[in-house]
C-alpha cells in the first residue's frame, strides 16, 4: 500500500482550515464572510486538490483531474466540519468543568 495516498485529505483539510482562519482573521468577523465559509473552503479545497493533481500527483488517489477536484472540495468542507466540532466541544465551560446551554 502507498502510504502517500493517505495523506492528502488530511493535508488538504489542514491547509485549507489554515487559509479560512487566516480569512477570517482578516475581515474581522464579517457576518458575510462566516455564511460562505462552507462554499470558500468547498472551492479552496477544489482548486488545492487540482494543484496536487498536477504538482504532487504521488499524493492524490485520483485518476484525473476531476476525481481529484473532488477528493480536493470534499477535503475543503471537513476542514469547516473539524472547525465545527471544536467550536462545540470548547462552548460553554463554565467554572464547574460542566457544559452550559
Amino acid at each position: 500500500m502507498d502510504y502517500l495516498n493517505l495523506i492528502s485529505v488530511p493535508a488538504i483539510a489542514t491547509v485549507t482550515y489554515w487559509i479560512i482562519e487566516a480569512i477570517k482573521y482578516a475581515c474581522g468577523g464579517n457576518e458575510k464572510f462566516k455564511r460562505l465559509i462552507p462554499i470558500i473552503a468547498g472551492v479552496l479545497g477544489a482548486i488545492l486538490g487540482a494543484i496536487c493533481f498536477y504538482l504532487l500527483p504521488d499524493i492524490v488517489p485520483a485518476t484525473n483531474v476531476v476525481v481529484a477536484i473532488v477528493i480536493g472540495a470534499s477535503s475543503g468542507l471537513t476542514s469547516v466540519g473539524f472547525n465545527q466540532v471544536i467550536k462545540q466541544v470548547t462552548k460553554g465551560d463554565d467554572s464547574n468543568g460542566t457544559k452550559s446551554d
